[in-house]
């Protein structure tokens, strides 16, 4: 009989004894794992279910960013901008330096870079190799928004005055070429901010920094990224799809083929090649999860505890809870942001965070961060119709935790 890593029995089709001792185990593609088993194995997966750290340091945030294996970025101000809160859910109140010295620190100190991953998004230095290939893509005119192409081809020229300037100047900002001119919005941009976007995506300058309104700076990859990750030899397109398939494989535990492929944006095509070649040498296992009318896929190292405990508010866009079909097929959650809903026709509120408590999403959370009287508004409280009677101490008790985390002395009604 083959056990998990909490020792429960799992099902086996074939046991096949190979050279040597070696024994090839090989699931039943049809073995069923319930749903609650199923949520437990994503959580543990997404890091939740063990004690956070006495004291977060630099360690456990890398640990966490190369667990999720990225933090996707939003601008959004509200509570905190989206890239920190992931850690808060997982580590507690750790210091958000951290993660601005990883990500734009000065060059040695770097262990993070942006790139277009989930959506834009902080990733771990390290797998900057396995996006080239996307590099490439948007470099040939053949990835990217349609105003971007055109700086790949027709306005080729273009696009290498503003490298020519980063290249001579140094590290520069859109407002620094548009004089002004965009920046309302990602639907007004000025054309200097569109052909910095297209070098940006096509791996010609990458984010140096954030200046104080959150604009990027933009510079050269060899002033920002070390030469020993940029000197790494990039792999082909599909092995790289497919070590990015394993790392969300990784992250998510068990996952259907659109989970798989969303986690990094990777086509239906690409997406499919990679399941295949990790079944064929045995890294995910095909599973059937009870109530999903999809196949689903479990990775070979995923743990499978027999029960989790713990508590966290989620971002918007906290990977256990973007892709909002899987959140509803996993815990029975509908979830929709609704900060681009009018008012009037909004449910739960502006900017709505997600309780987990235990093993269920048990409410929502509209929050603000009056910075300016130093307190967390909670602005509306919506509890699941079977949330447990203790959802409102324990939900009390995080607000405290985010409320010490962001600099604010109390937590009060809206």
């Amino acid at each position: 009989m083959v056990r998990n890593r909490a020792g429960a029995a799992l099902p086996v089709a074939t046991c096949a004894v190979g050279a040597g001792s070696a024994t090839v185990v090989r699931m039943n593609p049809r073995a069923t794992i319930s749903l609650a088993a199923a949520r437990r194995i994503a959580l543990a997966a997404q890091g939740f279910g063990v004690p956070r750290p006495a004291i977060s340091g630099p360690r456990d945030l890398a640990r966490t960013v190369d667990r999720l294996s990225l933090h996707q970025i939003d601008s959004v101000n509200v509570v905190a901008r989206a890239h920190y809160l992931p850690a808060f859910s997982r580590l507690g109140a750790y210091d958000q330096a951290l993660l601005d010295r990883a990500a734009w620190g000065p060059k040695r100190e770097r262990r993070l870079f942006e790139y277009w991953a989930h959506e834009a998004s902080l990733l771990p230095i390290t797998l900057h190799p396995l996006l080239r290939w996307r590099m490439a893509a948007a470099d040939r005119g053949q990835s990217g928004w349609k105003s971007m192409r055109r700086f790949a081809v027709e306005r080729r020229a273009e696009a290498e005055t503003v490298l020519a300037r980063i290249r001579g100047e140094g590290p520069l900002a859109a407002s620094d070429f548009d004089n002004g001119k965009g920046r309302g919005g990602w639907w007004e941009w000025g054309d200097g901010k569109v052909a910095l976007e297209f070098l940006f995506w096509a791996g010609h300058v990458t984010t140096r920094t954030r200046r104080g309104n959150f604009e990027r700076v933009y510079d050269l990859p060899e002033r920002v990224i070390p030469a020993a990750i940029l000197d790494l030899p990039a792999p082909s397109e599909a092995d790289a799809q497919r070590q990015l398939v394993e790392r969300s494989a990784r992250a998510l535990g068990i996952a259907t083929a659109g989970d798989l492929r969303d986690y990094f944006r990777l086509s239906p095509e690409a997406g499919r090649a990679a399941i295949a070649s990790l079944l064929e040498e045995g890294t995910l296992v095909p599973v059937a999860v009870a109530g999903w009318h999809q196949p689903a896929y479990l990775h070979k190292d995923a743990r499978h505890p027999r029960r989790i405990e713990g508590q966290a508010l989620l971002a918007p866009f906290d990977p256990l809870v973007w892709e909002r079909s899987r959140a509803e097929r996993l815990f029975g959650f509908r979830y929709r942001i609704e900060i681009y809903t009018p008012a009037e026709k909004r449910v739960h509120g502006y900017y709505v965070l997600p309780f987990l408590m235990d093993e269920r999403l048990v409410a929502r959370v509209d929050l603000k961060a009056d910075r300016q009287n130093s307190q967390l508004i909670v602005r509306n409280t919506s509890f699941e119709p079977d949330a447990p009677a203790e959802t409102g101490e324990r939900l009390a008790t995080e607000l405290r935790l985010m409320a010490g985390w962001l600099g604010l002395e109390t937590v009060s009604p809206g």
